[in-house]
C-alpha cells in the first residue's frame, strides 16, 4: 500500500514511521509511506500556507494554492487514490471502519492545521473526512498517525501472525481477554490454572468468558450487538448481581 501524507510539519512523523511494526513494514516494502511538505508548494516568498479567513473570525485558514498544487502532485499518477482529510466533522474511526481501507492501493492523508483548510480543497479533492474522537487537536498529524497504525496492523504481512489482529479488542465485537506471560507466579499473583492446562478447548472457553466479563465492565454498550448464548448471558447476569 502506498500512503502519501500532506503536512506542514513533516518532522512529527520521524519517530512513528521509522520504528517498531510500521518501520519494519516500510523496510520490507509492504508499506510505501511518503511525507510531503505542503510548504514546498507555496509560491509566495515566505512559503506561507495560511491566511486570514474571509468574513473575519479568530485564527488562520490553510490557503487553497499550496494544497491544490500538492494534491495535483501526488494524484498525478494515481487519479483513483482515496483522499482522506482528518477533521472533527468526519465519521469516527472504529475497528470495522479501518478494515475498509486495507485493500486500497493508494491513500492520501491530508493534515489540516490552524482553523482548518479552505473549503474549496475539500470540495474538489477530499473523498472522506475522518475523526479519531469528539475532541479538538491542533492539527491532523496525530490523527493520521493513529489512522496509519490502526489500518497497517490489518494488512497481511505487517504483523508476525494474522491471528494477532484477529484476536484483539473490537475485532469480534468484544474487548480482548486478559493476557499473561512468564513467570507463572509473581509477587503472589498467579496465572490462571486453565492457561497452564494445555487443554485448548477449555482455554478458548475461558478466553471467551473473560472477554465477555471484560466488555461488561468496561464497554457494556458493545454487548448489545453481540450474539450471546444462554450460558454467556448467565455469565453476565451473575457478574452484574
Amino acid at each position: 500500500m502506498k500512503i502519501d501524507i500532506l503536512t506542514l510539519f513533516p518532522e512529527m512523523f520521524d519517530g512513528i514511521l521509522g520504528s517498531s511494526i510500521i518501520g519494519r513494514a516500510r523496510d520490507s516494502g509492504i508499506l510505501d509511506i511518503n511525507i510531503i511538505n505542503i510548504r514546498d508548494f507555496a509560491t509566495n516568498k515566505h512559503k506561507q500556507a495560511d491566511d486570514y479567513p474571509y468574513g473575519g473570525g479568530a485564527g488562520m485558514v490553510m490557503m487553497p494554492q499550496p494544497l491544490f498544487d500538492a494534491l495535483y502532485h501526488v494524484l498525478g499518477d494515481s487519479p483513483s487514490a482515496r483522499v482522506i482529510y482528518f477533521s472533527p466533522q468526519g465519521r469516527t474511526l472504529r475497528q470495522d471502519i479501518a478494515g475498509e481501507y486495507i485493500d486500497m492501493e493508494h491513500l492520501v492523508l491530508l493534515c489540516g492545521h490552524y482553523e482548518g483548510i479552505d473549503q474549496r480543497v475539500i470540495d474538489k479533492f477530499v473523498d472522506e473526512e475522518i475523526s479519531i474522537g469528539d475532541y479538538i487537536l491542533t492539527g491532523g498529524e496525530l490523527p493520521s498517525m493513529v489512522f496509519i497504525d490502526c489500518i497497517s496492523r490489518l494488512i497481511p504481512g505487517v504483523l508476525g501472525s494474522s491471528a494477532s489482529a484477529e484476536d484483539e479488542s473490537f475485532s469480534h465485537g468484544l474487548l480482548e481477554y486478559p493476557q499473561y506471560t512468564r513467570p507463572q507466579s509473581y509477587e503472589g499473583l498467579s496465572v490462571p490454572q486453565v492457561l497452564l492446562s494445555g487443554h485448548h478447548g477449555e482455554i478458548e472457553k475461558w478466553r471467551r468468558q473473560e472477554s465477555i466479563k471484560n466488555t461488561l465492565r468496561k464497554r457494556p454498550d458493545l454487548l448489545e450487538a453481540e450474539d450471546l448464548t444462554e450460558t454467556e448471558r448467565r455469565i453476565i447476569d451473575s457478574t452484574e448481581s
